[in-house]
């Protein structure tokens, strides 16, 4: 599931032994989008853009409707100006449905997994000293059609995205068949809305020529009653001229828009593959001809959601991070070991990169008091002294000493905190530790 289920015996999640320990998948949703009416809506981050574009179709045919369809409808002695009006309001709200449903549904989303999959074992030339490095690979290869395709894990989502998907970084999700995040509609172009997209885009194009179309029908109608010029009827009415110049050219964004989805379909691609010539150089191995291509874009059923928005689900609590030895590596990641946590004997150099974090951290106390599991590991040339003047104990290495002035570098300064913050931590639970001899050897 999308959210990580509760250890088993767990009686109480979040603080609560009542019902308000489940929240819905869509109040523990982690990807950008927008919910509405309790998840039954799902729009992308970018939704307010959706207001806009229902502005710019429903103000030009409230003009049409007002002074253009009216007047024909009134002109008329057959009554067929009513028709005007009523096709076009019917048009409208075709396209206003079919925005809603292109911009309010869930246009394939795949769940994210809760932890990566499972990592192969990769062959490290570790003399067998050490569990070979846990790795995922970055790329696989599966066979569509009798064709290879490659297939990328997604670091987000930490799932291997299917054939023809790809993770959208508006919504922060991986789409199934992605064709494109529109900001006209504020969602996701996919699997599960691509139809009605193209279904909204070529009745905006119908709808626009319908508009121009009986504008010019009316100046027409202007020009045979008043028997005058072209020129003087358009500006008898300045309502068709305006109509005339914005429908001209919305023609040319939505009409080249739904020639190229159309070209789409009927190749099989996606608007993603396109821009990434994806399909230049070698075979489609999605394209089953142009009748195939419609029926399987246009008309076959659209699958189910695979999220159920409005399921209850256990809040998400905190998982202890699990350490595998020899290390995880995501494959984005370089090699990530750590030595000390693994058991081995710490070298200078496994832990440079941690000594500058705890510099300065002891306090002044006569002596430092130590477990022997711990200091005694790392190395046996470290020990401990007491400073008779300064009443501060510190690491320092036996080399390089001279007679009466121990030189302490801060590094061992900080080795030494490291450890005792380390030491006090593993045997809180257990008796007295042995303290270490604060008298240097001589």
């Amino acid at each position: 599931m999308y959210v990580v289920p509760p250890p088993k015996g767990s009686d109480r999640v979040g603080g609560s032994e009542t019902g308000s320990d489940e929240v819905r998948i869509y109040q523990a949703w982690k990807g950008s989008n927008k919910f509405f009416l309790q998840g039954r809506l799902i729009f992308g981050p970018d939704v307010r853009s959706l207001a806009l574009t229902v502005f710019l179709i429903v103000a030009p045919i409230s003009v049409f409707c007002v002074f253009v369809a009216h007047k024909l409808m009134s002109d008329s002695y057959d009554n067929w100006g009513g028709y005007i009006m009523a096709i076009a309001i019917v048009l409208t709200s075709c396209d206003l449905m079919l925005l809603l449903l292109t911009s309010g549904r869930d246009p394939g989303i795949i769940p994210r997994n809760a932890h990566p999959p499972e990592p192969e074992a990769c062959d490290d030339n570790t003399g067998g000293t050490q569990t070979p490095q846990l790795r995922l690979a970055r790329v696989k290869e599966v066979e569509v059609n009798g064709m290879t395709v490659k297939i990328k894990y997604c670091d987000t989502c930490m799932l291997y995205r299917p054939p023809r998907c790809s993770h959208c970084s508006i919504c922060n999700n991986c789409v199934e068949r992605f064709d494109h995040h529109c900001p006209w509609v504020g969602q996701c172009i996919g699997l599960r809305n691509y139809r009605f997209f193209f279904m909204f885009v070529f009745t905006t194009t119908l709808l626009c020529v319908y508009v121009f179309g009986f504008c010019w029908v009316y100046i027409k109608r202007i020009m045979n009653h008043y028997e005058i010029s072209i020129w003087r009827a358009m500006i008898k009415t300045p309502a068709s001229m305006a109509l005339i110049i914005y429908t001209f050219i919305a023609v040319w964004f939505v009409g080249g828009l739904m020639t190229f989805h159309l070209y789409l379909i009927c190749t099989n691609q996606t608007t993603y593959e396109n821009f990434r010539y994806r399909y230049d150089r070698r075979a489609n191995p999605y394209n089953k001809g142009l009748l195939l291509n419609f029926k399987e874009t246009l008309c076959n059923s659209i699958p189910p959601s695979r999220n159920k928005f409005r399921a209850k689900v256990p809040r998400e609590v905190a998982l202890p991070v699990r350490s595998v030895t020899g290390g995880f590596n995501s494959p984005n990641m370089g090699k990530a070991v750590d030595d000390i946590e693994m058991g081995r004997k710490g070298v200078w150099g496994d832990i440079g990169s941690v000594l500058d974090q705890h510099e300065g951290q002891f306090s002044d106390n006569d002596g430092l008091n130590y477990k022997s599991s711990g200091l005694g590991e790392m190395s046996p040339e470290i020990s401990t002294v007491k400073e008779g003047d300064g009443g501060r104990g510190g690491m320092h290495s036996s080399w390089g000493r001279k007679a009466g002035n121990w030189e302490r570098s801060p590094e061992i300064l900080a080795l030494a905190s490291r450890m005792a913050e380390s030491n006090r931590t593993v045997g809180s639970g257990s008796g007295g530790g042995t303290t270490l001899s604060t008298e240097p050897k001589l």
